[in-house]
């Protein structure tokens, strides 16, 4: 469940960025929302998989207070979300829909997802299990947010980072609680 919570807070920024994608071009059709999708998807699974493998690279080094590391990675990137969801123009983000655009967007909203790849290598976590849920679940929320854009409009990007800041937080400290054997 906590990883499944994580997938859908690392999801959030880029769900904001395909409801302003919808917003802003209401003839989107299909194609054009799952390759929106696809985009995001890949890269919020594939950066947790480098921050993972970056992070194994020291993790030794950091048993005794790897807890911190995490708690500290995910409150600040939960709160840097919902910094970002209160002063953001998502819309304004979206310039247009071509490949090389989604590909600026897809890395810029999946650099948290890196970090959190390194909270990963200090736990016990199937890393490939971790990312092609992490992939699915932006797939589906981003495909869903795209349709959510076009016939909603933009009510709920903010909304939307705001709850993916919280849930990082509240993980942030379950795992320092955790860590220090406090639950």
């Amino acid at each position: 469940m906590e990883l499944f919570l994580i997938a859908i807070a690392l999801a959030m920024d880029s769900v904001a960025v395909s409801i302003a994608g919808g917003v802003k071009y209401k003839k989107i059709n299909l194609f054009l929302a799952l390759k929106i999708a696809l985009f995001f998807g890949f890269f919020q699974g594939f950066m947790p998989m480098i921050g993972f493998y970056m992070g194994n690279l020291f993790a030794g080094f950091v048993d005794d207070y790897d807890h911190f590391i995490a708690f500290f990675i995910l409150v600040f990137l939960g709160y840097k979300m919902i910094k970002e969801a209160k002063e953001n123009e998502f819309e304004d983000e979206v310039t247009d829909l071509k490949n090389r655009t989604l590909l600026f967007l897809a890395i810029a909203t999946s650099i948290d997802a890196l970090a959190v790849g390194i909270t990963f290598s200090f736990q016990n976590v199937d890393i490939l299990y971790a990312v092609g849920l992490i992939a699915i679940v932006t797939f589906v929320l981003c495909a869903a947010g795209v349709y959510i854009g076009k016939f909603l409009g933009g009510y709920l990007e903010s909304k939307a980072e705001f709850l993916g800041g919280v849930i990082l937080i509240i993980l942030g400290f379950k795992i320092l609680l955790d860590g220090l054997n406090l639950i």
